[in-house]
């Protein structure tokens, strides 16, 4: 069996980027139907002694429907589409001020961003979304990230934000992803139904006997979306990106902190770390749209781990836009790279054997500085 005994693992006190799944169940008294305040400022300085430790955190909160429904009337038990988008547009700047009231009291300036999932799965939107993020996280900034559910449509949205935070860390390259949950973990069968039920501390592969164990969705039937099934399919996803995740109870107040101290929870542990899945990805899952040719100054560059700048750039072949996964040629014709390019092949054309002070000029606009950051090229074999 893929899931292995023992206590939990790979506390946060040696992360770098931590991502933070808040669930409705938690963040909402279900009973009043507004904002669980003192837990909220427990979580609060729980964040505030990560970004002390120096880690970047992000947090991807549900509760914009459910505190919308309460405050639009709207409790019954099933909504439309449009009642779902309706409170979330009434319950998004509740949600926003009640995080900013409280990471506020400790200093942390904190950014809203709502995604679909188009923008996580769409290449462009992906790099926009993933350079916006980067930026915030390095002013640190905490960014609170929900669906976009006021213009998601069925076909288009998750439906949960376990999924959400999976995509979100993969994209952002974090090395952890924290379920706060209603349950403290997986179990081999239902707790609340089997008091025989064991607890799986660790898993390393997700096997169908292990996503078997999921069950049904446990959260509050008003509150929540999600449940066991979507948390696996989550850390499917997070484990191929190279990020561990942990599922725990996060009722209990300084949830982290108890985490820290050795709570209860699931971890699901990757093989390879955030930069190499990412390498992975790059190298052997997408389709190269196009070519760049570079000359030998450029090709040092990048054997040196530098950026691509157009400048380098002597030719380029293809049809491609931002975010498409590129080949980079050498002056003797051989693929030393793959890469993501931050222009499309028109404005590429444009500005190669230009200098990056030349690109607004010339375009009339910029997308950075470079053709291929560092962080989205792969080097071949040989060419580390």
């Amino acid at each position: 069996m893929a899931a292995l005994s023992g206590s939990g693992c790979n506390p946060l006190s040696d992360s770098r980027r931590i991502v933070i799944k808040i669930g409705s169940a938690l963040l909402i008294d279900t009973d009043t139907g507004q904002i669980r305040t003192a837990w909220l400022d427990s979580l609060s300085r729980d964040i505030r002694d990560l970004a002390r430790a120096g880690k970047d955190v992000i947090l991807v909160s549900s509760g914009a429907v459910a505190l919308g429904r309460e405050r639009l009337g709207l409790t019954g038990n099933c909504l439309t589409l449009s009642e779902k988008q309706a409170c979330a547009a009434a319950g998004q700047a509740l949600l926003t001020q009640a995080y900013e009231r409280a990471l506020s009291q400790h200093n942390i300036v904190t950014a809203q961003a709502l995604l679909t999932l188009d923008d996580t799965e769409n290449r462009r939107r992906w790099l926009n979304a993933r350079e916006t993020l980067g930026t915030l996280l390095s002013v640190s900034a905490v960014p609170i990230i929900n669906e976009n559910d006021t213009v998601a449509t069925d076909e288009i949205r998750y439906g949960d934000n376990d999924r959400l935070a999976a995509r979100t860390a993969q994209m952002v390259g974090a090395d952890r992803l924290i379920l706060l949950s209603d349950i403290d973990g997986l179990y081999n069968t239902d707790p609340r139904t089997s008091p025989d039920a064991v607890h799986i501390a660790k898993v390393s592969a997700l096997p169908d006997e292990i996503m078997a164990m999921a069950g049904q969705a446990n959260s509050s039937a008003h509150v929540g979306s999600g449940g066991m099934a979507t948390k696996l399919v989550a850390a499917d996803i997070a484990m191929k990106a190279g990020c561990h995740m942990c599922i725990m109870d996060g009722n209990a107040s300084a949830p982290l902190s108890r985490l820290q101290s050795g709570a209860t929870a699931t971890w699901f542990i990757p093989s390879q770390a955030p930069r190499d899945a990412r390498r992975q990805w790059i190298s052997g899952s997408l389709k190269p749209k196009g070519d760049l040719v570079i000359d030998t100054g450029a090709t040092v560059a990048l054997s040196h781990g530098k950026s691509l700048l157009a400048i380098g750039v002597t030719d380029v072949s293809g049809s491609f836009n931002k975010g498409d996964a590129v080949r980079i040629i050498n002056m003797n014709g051989n693929e030393i790279a793959r890469g993501l390019v931050n222009y499309g092949s028109e404005s590429a054309r444009k500005i190669k054997r230009r200098n990056s002070s030349d690109i607004v000029s010339i375009l009339g606009f910029t997308n950075g500085p470079t053709l291929v950051h560092r962080d989205n090229l792969v080097m071949h074999e040989g060419n580390p």
